[in-house]
């Protein structure tokens, strides 16, 4: 979609003009991908306005392939307007207009398996799912299982505005019961499913290799399953828990950060780094995105990521992120 951000806070009511960019959970994670070296592509349905024209060059920008968006032109590309609170506050709102849109066509008709294929990860979200039956039907038959299908990432990203019935919870479980890997909110698992703690999360949902449970600032659980070995024609598997806490950030806005957590902890798991680096990485790539306004935020180059990741617990703890921090030089003004 494209978004537009507000002038100033405040009600939607009383901002007088908004700063036109672009949103999207699925684009969101291919654009910090691409900024982070990795070969991304995009695949998805745009009109044929000149909005659409402005999401496929700016992504493009990032180094994303757009070659598999197509172009609809009886369906306008969606847009969203959102205030400067955060998500969680009451003062927040949010306005989308996609109802018909050009990406709610999207069907396992309009988008060819090949499209999706070749790649390594595969990620998908529940806002799609959302959108229309067609886009559910879609990622129920991606999600199918298969021989050739590669590791398929889900972001539960529970939005109940974008349902229209009371069905959403129960078909974003079904969902995440079908993917390898799983992010999923603490707060949104309550929310949909009314679950409280990893610990029952990873209970409802036993199906996926890996299990990423966002705790917000207090910082994120992994399950990862491993084979238990020992005797048996079949071992009951076990899994391996790593919890890291999130450094402390200045938060500008919170919008989009799941979204660069899933890139930066898929960007790590991607090089064979191993859990903890994989939830570090994370959380730093969330940090870039919470100190700016936008959606995406430039995440940290590998290197200096690569050595924060490596500092000892205590040093991690002490980390101090703020606006700037992924382009300064003098880290020790952050990292005190």
């Amino acid at each position: 979609m494209v978004t537009f951000l507000p002038s100033r806070p405040g009600r939607l009511a009383d901002v007088p003009s908004f700063t036109r960019a672009i949103g999207g959970a699925e684009s969101n994670v291919a654009c910090v991908l691409a900024a982070a070296g990795h070969r991304t592509r995009w695949v998805s349905r745009v009109g044929t306005d000149g909005f659409g024209d402005h999401l496929v060059e700016t992504i493009s920008g990032y180094g994303v392939d757009t070659s598999a968006v197509t172009r609809d032109g009886s369906r306008p590309t969606g847009v969203y307007f959102r205030t400067a609170a955060d998500r969680a506050a009451d003062g927040h709102e949010v306005v989308y207009y996609r109802a018909g849109s050009a990406a709610s066509a999207m069907s396992p008709d309009t988008v060819a398996d090949a499209r999706v294929s070749g790649g390594k990860v595969l990620h998908l979200t529940g806002i799609t799912a959302a959108l229309s039956a067609d886009c559910l039907a879609l990622l129920r038959h991606l999600l199918r299982p298969r021989a050739d299908r590669p590791l398929i990432s889900f972001d539960v990203n529970h939005r109940p505005r974008l349902w229209s019935g009371a069905e959403g919870p129960e078909v974003l479980l079904d969902l995440a019961r079908g993917a390898d890997l799983v992010f999923v909110g603490e707060d949104e698992a309550e929310a949909a499913w009314g679950i409280s703690g990893p610990a029952a999360i990873r209970a409802a949902l036993p199906e996926p290799a890996v299990l990423v449970v966002k705790q917000g600032a207090a910082g994120a659980t992994a399950f990862a399953r491993e084979d238990a070995g020992g005797g048996g024609a079949a071992p009951a598997p076990v899994d391996e828990v790593v919890f890291v806490p999130a450094p402390s950030v200045e938060v500008v806005a919170a919008v989009g950060a799941g979204d660069a957590f899933a890139a930066g902890y898929l960007s790590a798991a991607l090089r064979g780094l191993p859990l903890r680096e994989r939830l570090r990485h994370g959380h730093l790539t969330a940090a870039a995105v919470l100190t700016v306004a936008e959606d995406l935020g430039t995440p940290p180059a590998t290197e200096r990521a690569d050595r924060l990741v490596a500092l000892d617990d205590a040093a991690w703890g002490r980390l101090r992120l703020g606006p700037g921090w992924t382009s300064a030089e003098d880290e020790e003004v952050r990292t005190p």
